[in-house]
């Protein structure tokens, strides 16, 4: 028989009794998106097994779409070591936590009755506009309210930040539970977000602007892969998350040490790589920059992060319980 014909594709049996871990262990007799699925949800099993460091790239709307207590899990049963995301999934993580919430809308409602009655369309998701700018003047306050003579990585003051709602709301999202369990956040394009419109807009000048260091933020995260032997990435939907993370395995060797690139990789994403772009581009690609080790175990799902993420995390949840809160805190090169 052909080498290529050892391993037959097994039907998927519908089975009532079957835990969510054993569904997706199955779609991996499976084809197209299905195995892939299951290949994932394998290879963040080895990284947990292996005890790898576990970076988390987060973009796209995932907070509005209801994904935040997802990714709160993950950081609380230390399923995750690091997390890099997007201005806006933690702008609107700071308004969940403060008590404000995300609706149920439609994409095809009229956006310019929704602009005259104050409410921001996020395709089939709507949020009070007067409530954002709420969320505004609270991160402006929060930030005057700090040191403003020193510069501060976006790990910084995010950790600050999440300490401060903890404190205040006791509501736990991403940024708080970070901050209580002592999981690293940053925000390489702070700017680009409503926490950066926040600081801007309301900023008098008296002290000169609020000023973050993400030059910092670069020699950190590349610091981290210096400290730990065998790294894992996650990414949901790409983005700046993605690049950032991505380009740890670069800035490492010019400055102290060889690195062979992350050892594990996900990658979740509705793009693809033919347009050139980073969110789609495919674990290959990244090898040839040495991001990713030429020997690492990859799987990338082609699929919406609001369908895939649940039932991977779902799965993990199944499998582990609560077992990997034994998981102790990785080596940073800082102080939390």
């Amino acid at each position: 028989m052909s080498k290529f014909l050892k391993n037959p594709v097994e039907p998927f049996e519908v089975n009532g009794k079957k835990k969510i871990d054993a569904i997706l262990d199955d779609m991996g007799k499976t084809s197209f998106q299905g195995r892939n699925l299951s290949r994932a949800f394998r290879v963040w099993q080895n990284m947990l097994e292996e005890d790898a460091f576990i970076f988390f790239g987060l973009a796209g709307a995932m907070v509005p779409a209801g994904m935040r207590k997802i990714v709160s899990y993950l950081i609380e049963n230390r399923m995750i070591d690091c997390i890099v995301s997007t201005g806006a999934n933690l702008f609107h993580d700071t308004c969940e936590t403060i008590g404000y919430r995300h609706y149920i809308g439609s994409p095809n409602a009229d956006d310019l009755e929704l602009l005259k009655h104050g409410v921001d369309r996020i395709y089939d998701t709507f949020a009070s506009e007067k409530e954002f700018e709420k969320v505004d003047v609270y991160i402006y306050r929060f930030a005057e309210s700090l040191d403003r003579s020193r510069v501060y990585t976006t790990r910084e003051f995010l950790n600050l930040l999440g300490k401060e709602l903890l404190k205040k709301f006791g509501n736990e999202g991403i940024v708080s539970t970070a901050a209580r369990v002592g999981i690293p956040v940053y925000c390489p394009a702070i700017g680009d977000s409503s926490i950066g419109i926040a600081l801007a807009a309301f900023d008098s000048g008296r002290d000169g602007f609020f000023k973050f260091d993400v030059v910092g933020d670069v020699r950190e995260t590349a610091e981290i892969v210096m400290k730990n032997r065998t790294t894992g990435v996650i990414y949901i939907s790409g983005g700046t998350p993605k690049n950032f993370i991505q380009q740890t395995e670069v800035t490492a060797p010019m400055i102290d040490k060889v690195k062979v690139g992350h050892k594990y990789a996900i990658q979740i994403t509705a793009d693809s790589p033919n347009w050139g772009g980073l969110s789609g581009c495919t674990f290959e690609e990244a090898q040839s920059w040495g991001k990713i080790s030429k020997n690492a175990m990859m799987a990338s799902v082609n699929c919406d992060s609001t369908i895939a993420l649940p039932i991977i995390a779902s799965a993990l949840a199944a499998r582990y319980g609560n077992r990997m809160k034994k998981r102790p805190l990785k080596k940073y090169p800082f102080n939390m």
